[in-house]
């Protein structure tokens, strides 16, 4: 790795290298710790520059990390400003890019109502070739060509004026306006057909699943808190505070990071020291009806995921990540209360 330090490349023959096509969260994130490693970065930052960008492997800038005496990396430190999330565009919504069920202007209207009964669509284009847009036929313009007594027919059911189009380039919330007031939006691929539709429904999906895992993880952060801070006295806390200066830690529950939530509990970590203190912590939080081995397992499965997430991608967080982080919290709150 070290001697492609220098060079230029494109993004995909970067990935390529790691045998990665498709950016996500896991697969950045271990890309991003094999660079360090080898005290390399790119410019622009490979997990959110653009899939037709070229990067450059430079040297890692020099950083001094604070003292700390366990061998585990510290993983969940705030979020470095190179991997804040870039704008978001239109075309990152996955419906932007999904197709679009169209007809002709030749069709009948049939053919439309039929298409919006059989798949579910609220609107259909009617188009030529996938780039003239004559129209769109949705449920409101079928309804007002019905109150103002005109002939069915196609052209007299479509709307035609203010057409609602964006194109996948677009900055998301320029788009807001427009698609709340319109209750959907056609997008323009980057080669000007038609590529997809947005509706206020795969808005609110994609925020569901972009936002919920940092809302799980509030809440589970929280309950650990609570509960391990209302059990274990200050000088147990003290102990796994090793990234600080001994006269500056706190031993207060609310200044640990995740990982230290585990090296609390974790009676099998590689510090003898800390591994003992970790068995008297857990007879002290006296909760038997808890299977110890399981209960870290999946502290450090959680721990793992919130590390994973803390570089955005558009795609949500895999299904069983979701399902860890659910039934985790799930079990928290059973046993917290």
């Amino acid at each position: 790795m070290i001697e492609l330090k220098g060079s230029a490349v494109p993004l995909t023959e970067f990935l390529d290298l790691f045998g990665v096509r498709v950016r996500r969260p896991w697969n950045v994130y271990d890309i991003a710790k094999v660079l360090a490693d080898a005290g390399l970065a790119t410019l622009p930052d490979f997990a959110t520059c653009g899939a037709g960008d070229r990067v450059q492997i430079v040297a890692l800038a020099a950083t001094v990390p604070s003292p700390r005496e366990s061998d585990e990396a510290v993983e969940d430190e705030p979020l470095p400003s190179h991997a804040l999330p870039r704008r978001l565009l239109i075309g990152d919504l996955p419906s932007a890019r999904a197709g679009v069920r169209c007809v002709s202007a030749a069709s009948e209207l049939s053919q439309a109502t039929y298409l919006m009964r059989h798949q579910g669509c609220e609107q259909v284009p009617v188009t030529t070739g996938m780039t003239a847009v004559h129209g769109v036929v949705t449920w409101r313009s079928l309804a007002l060509m019905y109150e103002r007594k005109k002939d069915p027919t196609l052209e007299n059911a479509m709307q035609q004026d203010s057409l609602p189009l964006g194109d996948v380039r677009d900055e998301f919330f320029a788009c807001l306006p427009t698609l709340m007031e319109q209750g959907y939006l056609l997008v323009r691929g980057e080669d000007g057909a038609l590529s997809g539709t947005v509706t206020p429904a795969h808005v609110v999906d994609r925020f569901e699943s972009a936002a919920r895992p940092f809302f799980l993880l509030g809440e589970i952060e929280s309950l650990l808190r609570r509960w391990l801070g209302a059990r274990l006295t200050e000088e147990s806390i003290k102990a796994v505070q090793t990234n600080k200066k001994a006269e500056r830690r706190s031993g207060r529950v609310e200044d640990l990071m995740f990982g230290d939530y585990v090296h609390l509990v974790d009676g099998e970590q590689s510090k003898t020291a800390m591994a003992q203190q970790a068995d008297l912590n857990w007879a002290t939080l006296q909760c038997e009806s808890l299977d110890r081995v399981q209960f870290v397992r999946h502290l450090k499965e959680v721990k793992e995921i919130r590390n994973r997430i803390a570089h955005f991608d558009a795609e949500p967080l895999p299904p069983e990540s979701m399902r860890e982080l659910t039934a985790f919290a799930a079990l928290l709150r059973d046993y917290v209360g």
